[in-house]
């Protein structure tokens, strides 16, 4: 069971993937927090930064691996660990490229996905 002030921000386009995501981690014991918009991630506070970041390469025109890059490129932010996930398997070497520190293909295994949430967050 996961410490339960660990933070997660699950950002992707596509509501229903947030809420099933969403359930999926609060029912884990951590505090989830979703956006739709990858330009929240630019606007972090840092009294609030969640400890993992799971962001979808593909955001209403938004490439997330930009927004990944200027995650790892600011001070308060290149240290948290960024799941990206897509539904092309082969965005994977350019995810990791740009500094992702994990990528799973959509869909995606539920117990696959945990692991590799509590694998970051260790």
């Amino acid at each position: 069971m996961p410490h339960p002030m660990q933070r997660i921000l699950i950002v992707d386009d596509d509501p229903d993937i947030l809420e099933a995501l969403h359930i999926i981690l609060e029912e884990e014991g951590y505090e989830v927090t979703t956006e739709e918009k990858g330009d929240a991630l630019l606007h972090l506070h840092d009294d609030t930064l969640p400890h993992l970041i799971i962001l979808d390469v593909l955001l209403s025109g938004k490439d997330g691996r930009e927004i990944l890059r200027r995650l790892k490129s600011q001070q308060n932010t290149r240290d948290i660990p960024v799941l990206m996930f897509s539904a092309h398997p082969s965005a994977e070497q350019t995810v990791r490229q740009a500094g992702a520190d994990d990528f799973l293909a959509k869909p995606f295994n539920i117990e696959e996905f945990l692991a590799r949430v509590t694998h970051l967050l260790s």
